[in-house]
């Protein structure tokens, strides 16, 4: 993976990915990896707030290397998309649409 130096002045990323791993590998490996760069660099992950799928690949990458993580994940799927335990912290709201707001809100690209 190729690294820009601005990314040091990044505090805090949104990434947006799937509550599910998929059939191709590559996916998780790619979620793992940036996980643990944004961990190392100390850059706090705002995600959808599951604890499955890529969201729980990439969360627990950053947490496992030192990395804060926000989740965010509307009221209904919070049960569905098993909300992670382990989160630095988690934001509860009523649709997709503010959670896709939120996520926004709480970073800076």
């Amino acid at each position: 993976m190729t690294v820009v130096n601005s990314v040091k002045s990044l505090q805090t990323i949104a990434v947006f990915c799937g509550s599910r791993m998929g059939e191709n590998s590559e996916y998780r490996e790619a979620a793992t990896e940036l996980g643990q760069l944004l961990g190392e660099r100390r850059i706090g992950l705002v995600y959808g707030g599951a604890s499955m799928g890529l969201m729980g690949a990439i969360a627990d990458a950053v947490l496992e290397n030192g990395g804060q993580v926000t989740g965010v994940i509307p009221e209904n799927l919070q049960e569905k998309e098993f909300a992670h335990p382990g989160l630095s912290k988690l934001c509860i709201v009523a649709s997709m649409h503010e959670r896709k707001a939120m996520m926004e809100r709480l970073s800076q690209g």
